[in-house]
């Protein structure tokens, strides 16, 4: 079925479904012996022509990912079976009918779930956090299956039998150390709302000389970002003379992983110099249910995320490691995500921050979510005529060239779970920005399968979450308290095309008034995630956001500290 039929089809109702048709199927086990039973959660069974890593983590949106099928199972037992067949649905290829015979490499997960019953009186299941940022390969609890060699033939009748016979292991909390402190609240917040405590937690950069100048108080820098397992970036002794080098694909750089060790240890060695300034660095893990971070702001469907780390999180840190704890010394900055949060933050809670650095942000103006205009768009996934049809692509390289589509990302995120349970980013987007359905779990702003557009939703969207729009709408009142803080910077050549959201942003930060008195850069053909650095590439510029703000933010704390402000004792 073509592009245009499937937009046909949603639009006069008729169900998408597969045709069933004969193939070898797989039967996935949970053992006899396994602990903690019974279990929720989503079963995936992954193939692989590649036999350099496991098949889990070969699963990718792009075309040359392993293949992936996922279904859901609730209360299956010890000794218990489920059965991915014809008919489930999967990524590249939607049936196992259509894979080809051959020899694969097959493994399978359970991603577990667990049961919350919210504030609100819904139950919903749900991913708990473990400790891996919602990975589901590496979520401890999870069981996985060892790799098998197997002969597959879609013309076959049969079984393939896989078991389940691994427990992903307990991830470890991470130490103190001179420079590196930890901090764990429980969220009052957000416990009410889920109905079970919730915990959040700060990785603490503190400065040379802090445990030896107990009258000093600091500025605070929030680097917003995905979950952090500890504080990155910051390394006290020499790159590894032994380190194996790993070539990333991304830069394209051969022993990329010792470039990051040189650049960790060349930011302790700034770090600790008499001429460098003191400041306190936070990394947040707030991984929840739904993705590896909460977008820092209050949610439907995520709970008061906003509230309970600007409210709870950040005066906890300030208390503990003597931040100055007003809304003129907190900074805020971070890439892709991260400068998403940063910004956001920003604009929900304009006072108690002093400026947001916001990188390559996700979409800030949602007539450009990627390529799509959500409000006057009707599919997500492109635009077809009465005899043509394009798909939105998903990602390119600063060429050009596309690796996958937008329909292509959000199928891979319906194999890996149903009701928004993938992990993945479009799944985040909606959990975050969308209203709570009536079932407890997100509304969607399209049909996963077709894209067509819920007007409604993106509605809602626009209201509480189209940063361009609540600035535009508000600006008589928000401008005010925003000026001198908003920072945006984006590569032109954006792999996400997240640059197009920042142009129709800029059209009216450059005609606001009162005037926003920022700055909005972009750069010449950057990938994602330029961050404002013209002097470096990405592959460096990424590895110092905790000194490469520096200079605007001390140069707006002399502007805008009010009078009487400490600006002397964390200057030793």
């Amino acid at each position: 079925m073509n592009f245009k039929s499937i937009i046909q089809c949603a639009v006069a109702g008729i169900a998408l479904t597969a045709t069933p048709s004969l193939a070898e199927t797989f039967t996935v086990t949970i053992p006899e012996t396994a602990a903690d039973g019974p279990f929720d959660g989503r079963v995936l069974v992954m193939l692989s022509k590649d036999d350099s890593s496991e098949p889990r983590d070969q699963i990718k949106a792009a075309y040359d990912g392993a293949q992936v099928f996922g279904v859901t199972v609730d209360g299956l037992k010890p000794g218990q079976s489920t059965v991915i067949d014809t008919g489930v649905l999967g990524y590249p290829r939607e049936d196992l009918s259509d894979i080809p015979a051959g020899q694969y490499q097959v493994q399978a997960v359970l991603h577990r779930y667990d049961t919350y019953t919210l504030e609100n009186g819904k139950t919903v299941k749900l991913p708990a956090p473990r400790g891996a940022g919602q990975n589901w390969r590496k979520e401890p609890g999870n069981l996985v299956s060892t790799v098998q060699t197997i002969d597959f033939d879609p013309a076959r009748d049969g079984t393939i039998n896989v078991a389940l016979d691994q427990v992903n292991p307990e991830i470890e909390e991470p130490e103190d150390t001179k420079y590196i402190r930890h901090i764990k609240i429980k969220s009052e917040k957000l416990s009410k709302f889920w109905g079970r405590d919730i915990y959040l937690r700060a990785h603490v950069l503190v400065p040379e000389g802090f445990d030896d100048h107990p009258e000093a108080h600091y500025p605070l820098m929030i680097f917003h970002g995905h979950f952090p397992a500890d504080f990155g970036g910051f390394r006290t002794s020499p790159p590894d003379p032994d380190l194996e080098c790993e070539y990333s694909e991304r830069f394209s750089m051969p022993c990329y992983n010792k470039v990051e060790q040189q650049e960790a240890y060349d930011f302790y060695q700034k770090w600790k110099s008499d001429d460098f300034p003191r400041y306190l660095v936070i990394e947040i893990d707030h991984s929840n249910p739904y993705y590896d971070d909460s977008y820092a702001v209050n949610s439907a469907n995520l709970g008061p995320y906003g509230d309970a780390l600007t409210y709870e999180l950040i005066p906890a840190v300030e208390k503990e490691f003597r931040g100055l704890g007003e809304g003129w010394s907190r900074f805020t900055y971070g890439g892709s995500t991260g400068g998403w949060e940063a910004l956001g933050v920003q604009v929900k809670y304009p006072e108690e921050y002093n400026g947001a650095f916001a990188a390559c942000p996700d979409p800030i103006d949602f007539r450009r979510m990627m390529l799509t205009n959500i409000y006057e768009d009707e599919n997500a996934y492109g635009f077809a005529g009465d005899f043509g049809e394009v798909k939105h692509p998903g990602h390119r390289d600063y060429l050009g060239q596309v690796s996958y589509t937008m329909e292509d990302e959000n199928r891979l995120e319906l194999v890996l779970g149903d009701k928004n349970r993938s992990g993945g980013q479009w799944d985040i987007w909606e959990a975050v920005y969308s209203p709570m359905g009536e079932d407890g779990y997100p509304e969607r702003l399209w049909d996963k399968r077709t894209g067509k557009i819920n007007p409604a939703v993106a509605e809602y969207w626009r209201e509480n979450y189209d940063l361009r729009y609540i600035m535009e709408r508000d600006w008589e009142t928000l401008g005010p308290k925003l000026q001198g803080k908003v920072h945006i910077y984006v590569g032109d050549m954006d792999n996400y095309y997240l640059n197009d959201a920042v142009y129709l942003a800029e059209d009216f930060l450059e005609k606001a008034e009162p005037p926003y008195q920022g700055e909005v850069d972009y750069g010449d053909r950057a990938e994602h995630c330029w961050n404002g650095d013209h002097a470096n590439p990405n592959a460096i510029s990424r590895l110092r956001y905790n000194t490469f703000y520096l200079p605007k933010i001390l140069k707006r704390i002399e502007d805008s500290a009010p009078e009487g402000a400490d600006l002397t004792s964390w200057k030793y």
